[in-house]
This record gives structure tokens, sequence and C-alpha cells, in this order.
């Protein structure tokens, strides 16, 4: 079906120089569409590559102008660009709260804008794909910032959904449950023997995400297969959040 197809279409992806975001640019890319990827890094990665702090006030909307540059006819985005930087709630500091909404709210919201104004000015059109989290949804120890900046993000998408709509424009969102990335590793290898058998437990389908089970579902949401969807989101984290207990 070519419904399902991204031939024709030209995708920016923040955040896409390693884990889920990597994995989300490959799965666009390999679905037909040129793909913009971005990161820290001031390598390049690809020919299409740009290099930016999303957390610097002007980054984004220099992104998006830098992504329309090498793609004028740029019509996919995806917000992936984040990151976790909590301390335990009575320890954390001004400087560690903004650091976190800079990133992982700030940035996506006024992406969202510069990329939005583009797409106006060319008659319209176009799909967002905001990438959040489980978090967003479901609390965690010690991480407040980080629930706050992804619950903010859940509602986010839908509220852009409403915005952009008359404009063409589809929002829609992933949240990803346990998926092993750089930033997850840290922690998880470290704690192999009981964190990570526990979750194993409880995730309905026995074992940790990789971030390729992430870019399916973006690449869906991103393709004409999903022209009558706007405001969703879609979960992806193996059945962690549908069960209380898990299994025995």
């Amino acid at each position: 079906m070519k419904a399902f197809s991204l031939e024709g279409h030209a995708a920016l992806v923040s955040g896409s120089s390693q884990g889920i975001g990597a994995a989300i640019a490959d799965g666009l890319a390999e679905c037909g569409a040129s793909v913009v990827r971005h990161g820290l890094q001031s390598e390049p990665s690809s020919a299409s590559y740009v290099a930016c702090d999303l957390s610097v006030p002007s980054a984004p909307a220099e992104l998006i102008e830098s992504a329309f540059t090498l793609q004028p006819s740029l019509d996919l985005l995806v917000c992936n660009a984040g990151s976790f930087f909590d301390t335990p709630f009575l320890d954390m500091t001004e400087t560690e709260w903004e650091k976190t909404m800079s990133l992982n709210l700030r940035a996506t919201f006024f992406l969202s804008q510069a990329f939005a104004k583009k797409r106006v000015a060319l008659g319209g059109g176009g799909s967002i794909v905001i990438v959040s989290s489980t978090n967003g949804f479901q609390a965690e120890a010690d991480s407040v910032a980080y629930d706050t900046s992804k619950g903010g993000l859940v509602m986010m998408t839908k509220s852009l959904a409403t915005s952009l709509a008359p404009h063409g424009i589809r929002v829609n969102g992933i949240a990803p449950g346990l998926i092993r990335t750089p930033l997850t590793q840290t922690w998880m290898e470290p704690r192999a023997q009981d964190l990570l058998k526990h979750y194993e437990k409880k995730i309905l389908l026995g074992k940790v995400g990789q971030p390729q089970d992430c870019a399916g579902a973006v690449a869906f949401l991103s393709s004409l297969a999903a022209s009558y969807i706007t405001g969703e989101i879609i979960v992806i984290d193996g059945g962690l959040t549908t069960t209380q207990i898990g299994r025995l």
C-alpha cells in the first residue's frame, strides 16, 4: 500500500545522532523520506546533518531554517531531542529544573512553531510527531522535572493538534517505555540482577525495548496511512503500563 510510503517527503528528526532518534531517522529513510539529522556533535554523521544545542533559546528556529535550506520541501518534523537531568526533589536547583524544561519542553514548542510557520507559508500541510514518554502518564521516583516535562509534551501534542488542524498540519506523538539507549544503559546495567529483572517481569512482552521498536510508529504517523489521525499518542512499552502486577 503506497499510503505507507514516505517517498517524496522530507523530514527533520531532532536528537537523531544516537538512540531512539537515530532509529527513527533510519526508519523514515528506509520508508523513502529524505532525512535531516540533528545532534550536538560537531562532526556530521551524514551530509544532511545540523549540529546545535536546542537548549539555547535561538537554536530551534535556527535548526528549522537550516533544515529547510537542506530540504526546501520539508514537511515532516519529529521532535525527539530531550534528556534526563533530575536530582532528588529536595535537592533540585532552579538551574537543573530550567535545563530540563528548556530542552524537553521549550525546544519542542519552538521547533514546532518555526516548522509550522514555514509550512503555512508554503500553503500548509505536514506532520509533527512528538516523542514523549510513559513518564508523561506515570510518575517515577526522583524524576519530578523529567516526568513534568514529559507530561507537558503529552498535552502539547493535543494542544498543537488543535491549533494546527486548520492549516492541515497533523500532530501526534509516541510514548516509549523502557528502551535500551545510551541514556538508560548507564543505570540499567549496574542493576541488571534486580531492577532489570523487575522490569522484565513487569513488561508483558518480557524484554526491554530497542530503539528501532519506536521507528515503525513514527513512520506510520508521518505517512498518508495516518492522514485521518491527529492529537493521538501511541504508547510503545511492550505492555509495561497495561497491567498493575505484570508476570509473576
